[in-house]
């Protein structure tokens, strides 16, 4: 069940973070680069859908940029760039309490 509710927001935040930058609230109309930064979530991915403890591990502490830029952005911006903000701190919180949870039932 962990393993579902991490991989699922993590492919959740992967897919807000494209949708964001490229289509939804971009910082530059048309796109801009900073949809770049759904790239390092594609990393653990693998790891995360095949349950490898290690992976869990570093990517919870990866998982704090997202909720951190999600927070700042929340707090600075308005409009659908905030709920979109305030849609990635909800993410990343979901991700991190499943991949330490996880983490943690199987040392």
């Amino acid at each position: 069940m962990l393993r579902l509710v991490a991989a699922g927001s993590l492919l959740a935040l992967i897919g807000l973070c494209l949708a964001w930058e490229l289509w939804l609230a971009p910082l530059r109309p048309g796109g801009s680069l900073v949809a770049l930064k759904a790239l390092p979530l594609l990393l653990p991915f693998r790891g995360i859908a095949a349950g490898k403890r290690y992976t869990y591990q570093w990517s919870s502490m990866l998982i704090l940029a997202y909720l951190a830029e999600g927070v700042t952005r929340g707090w600075s911006e308005s409009g659908l760039s905030q709920k979109m903000a305030l849609a990635e701190v909800a993410l990343s919180l979901v991700f991190f309490a499943a991949a330490v949870s996880y983490a943690r039932l199987t040392r």
